[in-house]
C-alpha cells in the first residue's frame, strides 16, 4: 500500500493519506487515499498506479469508476486505493466514515 501512494505521487496525486483499518474491520487492511484534479488526472493516477503494480505482478480483484473518473477504486483485497476529485471526496468523507483509524499522511519528501 506504501508503493501505491508512491505511485500516485508520480503522477501528482494530491492530500494522500492511508488509512490502517486493521483495529476496526476484516474488509481491507488499509485504504489509500487521494485526490486527482480533473477526470484525466484521476484516470491518470489510477492507470499509473495499476500498471506500475501490474509489473511488479500485483494484480488488482476488482477496479470500478474509471469510465466517469469523479472516483477511481482499485481493490488489492488487503489494501484498497480510492481517487477522488475534491468534491467527490469531501462528500463520501471516507476520513470522517472512519475516524477511528490510524492515519499517515504521505508527502513528496516520504516518497522520494
Amino acid at each position: 500500500m506504501f508503493r501505491a501512494a508512491q505511485l500516485a505521487l508520480d503522477i501528482k496525486a494530491e492530500d494522500i493519506k492511508i488509512l490502517d483499518l486493521r483495529p476496526l474491520t476484516s474488509m481491507a487492511d488499509y485504504f489509500v487515499l487521494c485526490t486527482g484534479t480533473a477526470d484525466t488526472h484521476v484516470r491518470a493516477i489510477a492507470d499509473h498506479i495499476r500498471d506500475e503494480l501490474e509489473a511488479e505482478e500485483v494484480e488488482p480483484w476488482h477496479v470500478e469508476g474509471r469510465a466517469r473518473a469523479h472516483w477511481a477504486l482499485l481493490d488489492y483485497v488487503d489494501f484498497v486505493v480510492h481517487i477522488f476529485q475534491p468534491e467527490t471526496r469531501r462528500f463520501y468523507g471516507l476520513e470522517r466514515l472512519w475516524g477511528d483509524a490510524e492515519i499517515q499522511e504521505i508527502r513528496e519528501e516520504e516518497g522520494a
